[in-house]
């Protein structure tokens, strides 16, 4: 039996009347999760295929697959839905499977480099204070009102993600914010989901190692994008050079944010302190307790989204002024001595170096700027020298150390960090692969009476990825221990 995608929506209810098939009441795409009622669908994935674990899952007491290519041998009672792409189906099915929850949804998504996790997490905490019951997709954690829901991927797959977003419609909630990733966009994890709203926060140099060119990794973005149905609206930021890209092709209502540029609904920044932000938004001024240009224009997006998704202008700036950071992201730590350091999740070029501007615009002319920062393994390598060169410019000592080296030599990671550091700053720099002990050194022996550290690349996450193990790794909590210490 072979179906297109576009008639898989139905394909349930096909399944169920074939004689001699169990019904349906499991959708999975890992052979290990097979089982009798399952439906796999066999995924050619970047490392390993699902068509090769055929006959394990039917093995298992599975007796229907959706698959792109047909096996040589079909057993006997078997039935095969063959598709032009396995990953588009399963979207589709498993968004039917769920009842379509996100059609009963306000869901609005973000994409760009940096920026996501914040923006989702504020719009989140903004429209809880408006009143509305929310959810969440992020990086650090996805939440149903309160309720945490421990987050692996910035963008769930397609199966978890239907069954997420299905929990949260039964929870009452009307309104999900979501990361969506570049990954998420190619892989066809939102296929079919109906989103109301989309933002677009910047893109810079970030994922290579999958996308392999900058124009494919724009591209991922802009697909977003075009799939965007007329009742959405399209919100990007023009102050980055490839906002307006991301309009090109969309049907939805198209809408601008910006500092610089003119747009739909702009922000002047009148104050930028360690208290905070002070900000003529959309014309009116409102004091924020987050800090630096980059949050500026974070609450200028959820503001601008907020209007768009129909809410009242003076409750929103209201609720704006209460908000604060995500976890792991421009985190202020005190310790000792008026030491102070900074937990940031900055792991692309342009993050650090606006992290690193911002600490340059609040700090005093005493104090000091010491960065501890790394690169993961098997990620794109060549971000790597141009990291450390940024680290070197914008700070007073850099302590380069391992991030989540994954499957590679941290020292080699190190050394293709260290080829980015001139020579007028090799003073400066020193290099320490045991993460722990770099956060010791630079607040203990780098870090005199009221130096500001900045800790860099993991932000949130309480783990480090070495040969494929999770170690227990916290930098709020290394940093905590070395304060102890001082």
């Amino acid at each position: 039996m072979s179906h297109d995608s576009s008639s898989l929506i139905k394909s349930i209810d096909i399944i169920q009347q074939v004689g001699g098939h169990q019904e349906i009441s499991h959708l999975c795409f890992d052979s290990r999760q097979a089982k009798s009622g399952s439906l796999f669908f066999a995924i050619p994935g970047t490392q390993v295929d699902g068509h090769q674990f055929l006959p394990q899952v039917f093995a298992q007491g599975c007796s229907a697959c959706v698959v792109e290519k047909l096996p040589e041998e079909m057993p006997a009672g078997i039935l095969f839905l063959q598709v032009g792409d396995s990953n588009e189906a399963m979207a589709l099915v498993a968004s039917a499977f769920y009842g379509n929850p996100s059609t009963q949804l306000n869901l609005v998504g973000i994409t760009g480099t940096n920026g996501k996790t914040t923006s989702v997490t504020l719009l989140f905490e903004l429209f809880k204070a408006l009143g509305h019951r929310c959810g969440l997709i992020s990086t650090v954690q996805n939440k149903i009102e309160d309720r945490v829901i421990p987050a692996t991927h910035t963008t769930p797959d397609a199966l978890n993600l239907n069954a997420l977003l299905a929990e949260m419609l039964a929870s009452g909630c009307t309104h999900v914010f979501m990361e969506v990733s570049s990954h998420a966009v190619v892989q066809k994890r939102i296929f079919g989901l109906t989103f109301k709203g989309a933002i677009f926060s910047n893109i810079t140099r970030d994922h290579l190692d999958f996308h392999e060119t900058f124009d494919a990794y724009i591209k991922a973005k802009k697909g977003f994008f075009d799939a965007l149905p007329k009742s959405a609206f399209a919100l990007t930021n023009v102050d980055d050079k490839r906002g307006t890209v991301m309009l090109q092709n969309t049907k939805a209502q198209k809408a601008s944010y910006g500092i610089l540029e003119a747009a739909d609904y702009k922000a002047k920044i009148k104050a930028n302190v360690l208290s905070g932000l002070q900000l003529e938004l959309d014309g009116s001024e409102i004091h924020a307790q987050l800090i630096g240009q980059f949050n500026a224009y974070n609450l200028l997006a959820i503001y601008a989204t907020a209007i768009l998704l129909g809410e009242d202008k003076e409750e929103v700036l209201i609720a704006l002024s209460g908000l604060k950071t995500a976890t792991g992201r421009f985190e202020q730590m005190h310790g000792p001595n008026h030491k102070m350091a900074i937990v940031d999740y900055a792991h692309t070029p342009d993050a650090l170096e606006n992290v690193l501007k911002t600490i340059q615009a609040i700090r005093q002319k005493h104090q000091h700027i010491i960065t501890v920062v790394g690169c993961g393994g098997n990620r794109d390598a060549g971000k790597r020298p141009i990291m450390a060169a940024l680290a070197a410019q914008y700070s007073d000592h850099v302590v380069l150390t391992s991030d989540n080296p994954r499957f590679e030599d941290p020292e080699l990671i190190l050394d293709q960090m260290q080829a980015g550091i001139l020579a007028a700053d090799a003073d400066k720099v020193i290099r320490i692969s045991d993460r722990k002990r770099a956060i010791e050194q630079a607040i203990q022996e780098l870090a005199n009476t009221g130096d500001i550290v900045l800790v860099a690349g993991k932000g949130h996450e309480t783990y480090q990825d070495i040969q494929g193990v999770k170690h227990d790794f916290d930098d709020k909590q290394v940093i905590s221990e070395a304060f102890a210490k001082v």
